[in-house]
């Protein structure tokens, strides 16, 4: 598997991903429309012209879900055991369409599991950031995930 095992994962490692995502409008829509989020923010161009923003916005759960989708082959794929949570979700910067979004990981801190001896725990940091470096999207998200030594036992 391309994803990363718990004991690859040390504090401090930063990985900058290179899968990038420019979003279309059929995107937010398609995402807003299977959400049931009717947001005249998100849908609407004429409502959306008379905000503060002049435009229509991402829907900034489609954005927190592209930065963790884009994550994964790169770090958690056929490694993790599940997210155990999210905090501190923010979207500093809004999302327009056109935008090219990037992708920053960083891990934060990890411990092993102690209900679990073949998994551990992590801390990450997931930053989605445009094309203009300006940090759209960040979350820490902690995960389990596999240890190696565990699955080379197994073998």
């Amino acid at each position: 598997m391309a994803g990363l095992y718990y004991e690859e994962l040390e504090p401090g490692l930063v990985v900058d991903h290179s899968l990038r995502r420019t979003v279309a409008e059929y995107d937010n829509t398609l995402f807003s429309a299977l959400t049931h989020n009717t947001a005249p923010l998100h849908l609407d161009e004429e409502y959306s012209r008379k905000t503060m923003w002049g435009q229509r916005l991402v829907n900034s759960m489609f954005t927190l879900s592209l930065v963790c989708g884009v994550i994964v082959a790169e770090t958690t794929e056929g490694t993790t055991l599940g997210n155990l949570g999210f905090d501190g979700v923010k979207f500093p910067k809004p999302v327009f369409f056109g935008d090219t979004i990037r992708v920053r990981t960083e891990v934060i801190e990890r411990r092993e599991s102690s209900k679990y001896p073949n998994a551990g725990i992590v801390t990450f940091l997931h930053q989605g950031i445009n094309q203009r470096d300006e940090v759209v999207c960040e979350c820490r998200r902690v995960g389990m995930m596999i240890k190696k030594s565990h699955v080379a036992e197994a073998a």
